[in-house]
């Protein structure tokens, strides 16, 4: 079997790319703004605040935690997830730069 494409990019680059693609649906974008909504770690209530069945929730849930932006811990027989500042930290790491080059660059471009 072949290389995957990834292959040609840098570590640092798959692994924005990763982030990049877990934050890229609307129902994980609702997941992480109910976990900072809560401000605590949460245990089995984000299937009440979407509109979406259990397994579906529990794939995006996984998604997200796979990629690194959330955590989960078992405390009974629940999982109870929260927010991965490993994982944002290098999302704001990337923006910052991006949005450093948008402000020297002042509209020159185009």
């Amino acid at each position: 079997m072949g290389t995957t494409k990834t292959a040609n990019f840098t570590e640092e680059q798959n692994e924005l790319a990763t982030l990049a693609k877990a934050i890229g649906h609307p129902a994980r974008i609702a997941i992480i703004q109910h976990l900072i909504k809560v401000n605590s770690c949460i245990c089995g209530d984000i299937v009440n605040e979407l509109p979406l069945a259990q397994p579906t929730v529990s794939q995006h849930l996984k998604e997200l935690k796979n990629a690194g932006l959330i955590k989960g811990n078992f405390e009974g027989n629940a999982i109870c997830y929260c927010l991965d500042e490993n994982g944002f930290s290098k999302i704001k790491d990337f923006f910052q730069i991006v949005n450093s080059y948008l402000e020297n660059k002042k509209n020159q471009c185009c």
